[in-house]
């Protein structure tokens, strides 16, 4: 890799420099402590990635209505706020920029992380097939119920919240998980959406949630530090849509309207096939006037190969980052690279998490 690749050049996202163009992308870990706090070692763990020209965490819930796998991280209590700061602390200790991701699951949960036990909720009641992770297995989605019509503002004003207690917490910015088949794609995309009133039926009436959230999250954080991360295409979740090019490209026009720094797009499945569907992403590139962050099956070729063709500014990475921390020094000296131990992704403790080892470590134990 040489150190004049496009990856390596710093940019301009916001208010706030990245000295590269690397982004670490969410990563569900499940390792939260009681109460959904960050545990004492993701301070570690993100303070170790901290060279990353952008931290973006794992998804945290906007309130336990939203959470849908076991030990995942919150954003609505006080001490989850506590320990997300220290955190941030850490991060901006050693110099990095870092954003969260907030999100609400929906109907991907199961009903003994709900409260009182309750149904989970969605935009209409269809169950989702597949499997959640509670109680240390995977285990099937529960039945969801739907969201009455009174009920949504509530759930903007979760987001909203959430937003308030990042920033309280320290973080540069905010990301509004807008993918993967949770909430904000559940309602968006018409094989979840059934709903007959204003969330239902027309692109304008299945968009209006995520267009919401995003306006009272960023008139909250600022549109310059916030960012959103869709997936037109992914059938994660049992998620699809009957015609996704009109729809995100309505999504984005009305995205860059309110002005965000960044769109995260997750171009393909997420984790599989870049061209599991036909898909012009070209199209929301040109939609949208601020950053473009692409994400999904990239290699270090194929990402200055985007970057250096304009059809990019960012680029996210996933497993690469969970296995490297000091992932940006190793390119910059065309270093080989940790492999991932995909048996510690999910849940446990340090091994997998903080304890991959950086150059100079390796270096070192030779």
């Amino acid at each position: 890799m040489s150190t004049s690749s496009k990856l390596l050049e710093p940019y301009k996202l916001g208010p706030i420099t990245l000295p590269n163009r690397l982004v670490m992308a969410p990563l569900t870990r499940n390792r939260a402590v009681a109460g959904m706090v960050p545990s004492p070692l993701a301070v570690e763990y993100y303070g170790q990635r901290a060279s990353a020209g952008l931290l973006i965490t794992e998804a945290s819930q906007i309130s336990q209505q939203g959470q849908g796998y076991q030990d995942t991280p919150g954003i609505y209590s006080k001490e989850q706020v506590a320990g997300w700061r220290k955190v941030t602390e850490r991060v901006h200790g050693r110099g990095g920029r870092i954003f969260i991701q907030i999100w609400h699951v929906g109907r991907i949960s199961h009903t003994t992380l709900q409260p009182n036990g309750g149904a989970p909720v969605a935009p209409s009641a269809i169950r989702a097939k597949g499997k959640t992770f509670v109680g240390g297995t995977f285990t099937d989605i529960s039945e969801p119920r739907a969201l009455a019509l009174e009920e949504i503002p509530g759930i903007v004003d979760d987001f909203r919240r959430a937003t308030v207690n990042a920033i309280e917490a320290g973080f540069d910015g905010v990301e509004i998980h807008g993918a993967n088949g949770y909430l904000l794609d559940q309602f968006a995309k018409d094989g979840a959406n059934k709903r007959t009133d204003a969330y239902g039926g027309s692109i304008e009436n299945r968009a209006r949630l995520m267009l919401e959230v995003t306006k009272a999250v960023a008139s909250e954080a600022g549109p310059e530090r916030t960012g959103i991360r869709i997936s037109p295409v992914t059938p994660s979740n049992d998620i699809s849509d009957s015609n996704p090019q009109p729809l995100f490209e309505h999504i984005v026009d009305h995205l860059n309207a309110l002005k965000l720094v960044y769109i995260h797009v997750i171009e393909g499945a997420t984790g599989g096939p870049r061209d599991v569907a036909p898909f012009d992403y070209g199209s929301l590139r040109k939609l949208f006037n601020g950053a473009y962050i692409a994400n999904n099956g990239y290699d270090f070729a194929l990402a200055n190969k985007v970057l250096t063709a304009n059809e990019a500014d960012l680029i996210a990475f996933g497993k690469l980052f969970i296995a490297n921390p000091d992932l940006v020094e190793r390119l910059r000296r065309g270093a080989p690279l940790n492999a991932p131990d995909k048996a510690t992704f999910y849940g446990g403790d340090a091994k997998g998490y903080t304890d991959y080892p950086t150059l100079s470590e390796a270096l070192a134990a030779q």
